[in-house]
């Protein structure tokens, strides 16, 4: 008898949870929401499988996600594998010939098409690309010393809305084509923000290991807008491994992207999180103010 109490009272707490859930799902109702996925949650099965399962479910309650990754630490295995030395400029690493192939071999091969086989086995229909498929996102040079490191400089997202509208759900590698025909290596990151600007996406997920922008006093700031996230960095408060985000975040925002969210991926279900419940689960950086809820408009 105390385990049907305790059971009925789990599934009175789900219930719950899907009846408050439902503003939510009826707000992202068709809505475009670009996910960055680091390359450090991918070395956990668990946690690439939960992952896929709230990727799943997005797309089941009627949203488009388009996961676009990373893959620092398996670029870094399979280089000391291939005895291929490193070299660093400023603290980035030197991309040359030999290592720009073995980013492509990476992450359009091994990171990619697990990430893809994972959402498959949850049920959903994924297909991996890269920046080079229909010319995603061609590049130039970011910096001439680094090597074939690029960033993005034309969009053409026509490839993702086809897939939209196939059900299928987008995973994108960064790396993309150069006018000479070479391959650039891209911040995960900074691909995220250039595909989620072009598509002028209603969300931004980057997920990352801390819980989100932390003020002076170490608390996580849980909204700002871009005049905030811009005088915390110039007072120093925002430094480090938060810089490139929050400037992915500020110019994902000029480009139309309606609100950009940096959360902790290690919290179980945090894209759920983000989206579907009142409390969101990291910090929301949007230009304008919400119109109902604190957190979501």
């Amino acid at each position: 008898m105390k385990k049907q109490l305790m059971n009925l009272r789990d599934s009175v707490a789900t219930a719950k949870t899907l009846n408050e859930a439902l503003p939510y799902l009826q707000r992202y109702t068709g809505a475009i929401v670009v996910i960055k996925f680091g390359g450090n949650a991918m070395g956990d099965d668990e946690a690439m499988a939960q992952f896929a399962r709230d990727v799943v479910l997005m797309r089941q309650v009627g949203v488009n996600p388009v996961v676009v990754h990373g893959g620092g630490p398996q670029i870094n295995a399979l280089l000391k594998k291939l005895d291929i030395p490193t070299t660093f400029v400023r603290g980035k690493r030197v991309t040359d010939a030999a290592t720009v192939e073995v980013v492509e071999m990476v992450l359009s091969g091994l990171v990619n098409k697990r990430i893809v086989q994972a959402i498959n086995d949850q049920g959903g229909r994924a297909v991996g690309i890269s920046g080079k498929d229909d010319d995603l996102m061609v590049c130039e040079p970011d910096d001439p010393e680094l090597g074939f490191v690029g960033r993005p400089r034309d969009m053409r997202v026509q490839v993702l809305h086809d897939l939209f509208k196939a059900g299928i759900i987008p995973v994108v590698a960064p790396v993309g084509p150069g006018d000479n025909g070479e391959t650039f290596n891209v911040n995960g990151d900074t691909a995220a923000g250039a595909i989620a600007g072009a598509l002028k996406a209603d969300r931004l997920l980057l997920l990352t290991d801390v819980s989100g922008v932390k003020n002076e006093a170490g608390e996580v700031v849980t909204q700002l807008s871009p005049e905030e996230v811009r005088d915390l960095t110039d007072r120093g408060v925002i430094s480090g491994g938060m810089i490139p985000k929050t400037e992915t975040a500020l110019y994902a925002l000029e480009q139309g992207v309606r609100a950009v969210v940096i959360l902790d991926g290690r919290i179980p279900n945090a894209c759920l999180l983000e989206l579907f419940t009142d409390h969101g689960a990291g910090s929301i950086i949007r230009s304008t103010e919400p119109r109902v809820k604190p957190r979501h408009e």
